[in-house]
């Protein structure tokens, strides 16, 4: 069994992709638009205008797989209950990983020391999706 985070982006998906690969270093394994569906697309799902917005993605972070979507475009997402957990190597990782993603987005923890790890953060990105950085002691 294995759990894998799907982001939906709401329109801002390959804006996403470009930033995540730029501040993490990830990886794009697969990419498929809505207009290269093998199925007819449902206009009571998607909206017209949609044809070049990303139908689905797979993102290579590090060992693990981030899938994402534009999803419908019918608004903004909201993800305040969840944030995705970044374990890093080291100090100079997190503090570059935690700088990069806060770039555009809001601090909710700054990046310190804590008992259960040298580095320990919480950030926001610009997209709004909650990451927990940390360096696993």
């Amino acid at each position: 069994m294995q759990i894998q985070p799907y982001l939906f982006f709401n329109g801002t998906c390959e804006e996403a992709i470009a930033f995540y690969r730029m501040a993490l270093g990830a990886e794009v394994t697969m990419l498929m638009r809505f207009k290269d569906s093998p199925e007819p697309l449902d206009p009571a799902r998607v909206p017209p205008g949609m044809e070049n917005k990303v139908m689905h993605a797979n993102l290579r972070i590090g060992d693990s797989a981030v899938l994402m979507s534009d999803g419908g475009c019918m608004g903004g997402a909201d993800v305040r209950g969840v944030h995705l957990s970044l374990t890093v190597r080291d100090a100079a990782e997190a503090d570059r990983s935690f700088a990069a993603l806060a770039d555009g987005g809001a601090v909710e923890m700054p990046l310190a020391k804590t008992f259960f790890s040298p580095r320990f953060g919480m950030v926001r990105d610009r997209f709004g999706i909650g990451w927990m950085v940390y360096v696993a002691a």
